[in-house]
């Protein structure tokens, strides 16, 4: 008979809870975040553990790439195909990373978006620095787990000797977080690391010293560096990054003409993409000043060229450029990674703390495996030493035993042979045993003895490990050290409206009626003796000349206009903002530009030059009140205007 299935009542909104918990967190820790000890996500370290495995170092040939996806799939991630080759070949990419860590051959894509070939087109093997990712993984140094069908054991982390997380960054997105950590160079990171092990207390200002900000594969500029201290304290912050260019004279077919070249584009950006869209402004006229735009890239180096117009202002075109188009861009920073299996934020200095403290782990770790196995062969070592001054009592020893159990008995009991010192000396074919020289012995076991106490005294002292740490992250540093691709300028500010509009002189106009325009000076031309003069403007609708002009005055665009009114009130415009109209053209009623009561009229537009240059504005009432106001205190005027007390 059947035993009843005991029934458990469960809500569904808790199952449901819990489920989705269990699900998010396996996202988090086994998917999109990475380790703070290796900086690597759960596939990269699989996809460089298993070409470890097949033997994929950088002294091998190339190998295809269908292969390695393969071997991962097969042994460590229950995923996609897809899923793998796009790690694999964003592991390639010079433009993805700093420190590409896998070598490429064949198609693996472009910074202008172009896909990889498919991987049974492609090969690889490994990068020599992945080689330091994975040193001494075989000397015990990292913990290992079963893989999904525990038919054998994987690496939770690699023994890294370079400090992966922080010179390549990473981006993942997990359920409810993610992780935006940019690239750094090399030899800044580890000459931080290095502070840090000296002086556990250092300040972030110390370390920003030989940390000063993040630097890109594809290099460009950085804009101030108050976000990126944020962001090295707290793990949160932003910079704007920007392309870097320069002003050039080139040779037409037909005239010389300046350029704005662009040498380097902002990390992340596909530069195809970007040069189309930039082409849609130049269409819809929200960038002037560009004539043609030309991509001369080659395998030498970036080159977009923007030829200018030939009355164009290079620094106002590109300042249009940064405004609207990704050649300025805002980078976000998100110091989130996995530390003792949880997600935190971390701060730079806690980043290169939790990187010394696995070096530590793994110089000891590593250490203690050295000393067993000195320890093991110096046994063995003393005992064949021990059989040299009775080897031919040994000999007859075994010749005399009908077993090997039986010899190894004889063995131990005879001679004071261990164990393993009697297994080793029975498993030696007679010949190296009668042939076993005595210096060569000795001399070994001065050696091993010596790397034991030298263990020993390492691992009796942490300083002594943090000097192998420090003395290791210099040896990195020698090896791939370069120089820094992405400079760090300070920010001058924001863009503002001026900085887009080219400075150039503009006739201001005025009518009775409170119409106001700005016209180019050039289209009043000068005329000869006898000459008819041209019109200035066209009468109101109806035919009736009803209006005149009553102020007629040169500014330049960049100039300010404080309009005085009857109210007492003052307002601040910019010439730019008026409206550019053609000659004849009546122009905007000022009521449009600035909030005028009912009544209320203009008295007085005042062109300056510079509001916060020395000056003064004399104001005189009708009641005879008169009175001198500095010009600064008109350089902040709200929209809705200032009241003039008298």
């Amino acid at each position: 008979m059947m035993e009843s299935a005991t029934i458990i009542p469960v809500w569904l909104e808790q199952e449901l809870q819990g489920s989705y918990l269990d699900y998010a967190m396996s996202v988090i820790v086994s998917r999109a975040l990475p380790d703070v000890r290796d900086g690597l996500k759960p596939v990269h370290r699989r996809i460089l553990y298993a070409m470890l495995q097949e033997g994929l170092t950088p002294d091998k040939k190339h190998s295809k790439c269908a292969g390695v996806v393969g071997e991962v799939l097969k042994k460590f991630h229950p995923h996609g195909d897809d899923a793998v080759y796009d790690a694999l070949v964003r592991l390639a990419q010079s433009w993805s990373l700093r420190y590409p860590m896998i070598d490429g051959q064949g198609n693996f894509g472009s910074i202008d978006g172009d896909p990889p070939a498919a991987y049974r087109y492609t090969e690889c093997r490994m990068e020599k620095i992945a080689e330091e990712m994975l040193s001494d993984i075989e000397k015990e140094t990292v913990d290992f787990s079963p893989n999904f069908d525990e038919t054998t054991d994987e690496p939770v982390v690699l023994p890294t000797r370079v400090p992966n997380l922080l010179i390549n960054g990473s981006d993942g997105i997990a359920v409810g977080m993610t992780a935006k950590i940019p690239p750094h160079n090399l030899g800044e990171v580890i000459e931080a690391t290095c502070i840090l092990l000296e002086n556990p207390h250092a300040t972030l200002e110390e370390l920003m010293e030989v940390l000063p900000g993040p630097d890109f594969p594809t290099g460009g500029t950085i804009i101030g560096k108050t976000g990126i201290k944020k962001a090295y304290l707290t793990g949160q912050g932003s910079f704007k990054i920007r392309a870097k260019t320069h002003i050039e004279t080139i040779t037409t077919e037909t005239r010389k003409v300046e350029a704005i070249i662009v040498d380097e584009i902002p990390y992340q950006k596909q530069k195809a993409a970007m040069v189309e869209s930039i082409a849609h402004l130049v269409r819809d006229k929200k960038v002037e000043g560009i004539s043609k735009i030309r991509d001369e890239s080659d395998r030498t180096g970036m080159r977009i060229v923007f030829e200018l117009k030939r009355d164009a202002n290079p620094e106002v075109v590109l300042n249009q450029l940064y405004q609207h188009s990704s050649l300025q861009e805002s980078y976000s920073i998100m110091l989130r990674a996995i530390v003792n299996k949880r997600p935190r934020i971390l701060g730079v200095s806690d980043v290169l703390r939790c990187f010394i403290d696995h070096r530590r782990e793994v110089v000891a770790r590593r250490s203690q495996f050295e000393l067993a196995k000195a320890k093991a062969r110096n046994h063995i070592v003393e005992g064949l030493l021990k059989a040299l001054d009775v080897i031919d009592k040994i000999i007859e020893t075994i010749r005399n035993s009908d077993t090997t159990a039986e010899a190894r008995a004889a063995l131990m009991a005879n001679f004071g042979f261990s164990e393993i010192q009697a297994n080793h000396i029975l498993d030696m074919p007679l010949k190296k045993l009668t042939g076993l020289e005595r210096k060569s012995l000795q001399e070994e076991n001065i050696a091993l003895l010596l790397d034991i106490t030298r263990l020993e005294a390492l691992l009796a002292d942490t300083k002594a490990i943090d000097g192998v740490v420090k003395e290791e992250l210099q040896e990195i540093k020698a090896k791939f050290q370069d120089k820094r691709r992405t400079n760090i300028e300070e920010d001058m500010g924001e863009i503002l409206d001026e900085d887009l509009i080219e400075e150039e002189p503009m006739l201001v106009t005025i009518s009775h009626k409170g119409y106001i325009k700005r016209c180019q000076i050039d289209t009043y031309k000068a005329q000869r003796r006898g000459g008819k003069g041209i019109q200035g403007t066209k009468k109101l609708d109806g035919g009736v000349e009803e209006d005149f002009v009553t102020e007629m005055f040169s500014a330049s665009t960049h100039a300010s206009l404080l309009i005085f009114t009857s109210n007492g009130k003052v307002f601040s415009k910019r010439v730019f903002e008026l409206p550019e109209v053609e000659r004849t053209a009546r122009g905007k009623a000022i009521i449009n530009l600035v909030p005028l009561d009912d009544g209320e009229r203009v008295t007085t537009v005042l062109p300056i030059r510079h509001l916060t240059e020395p000056g003064a504005v004399v104001l005189v009432t009708k009641q005879g009140y008169i009175k001198r106001v500095d010009l600064s205190d008109f350089s902040d005027v709200r929209s809705s205007g200032l009241e003039l007390q008298y």
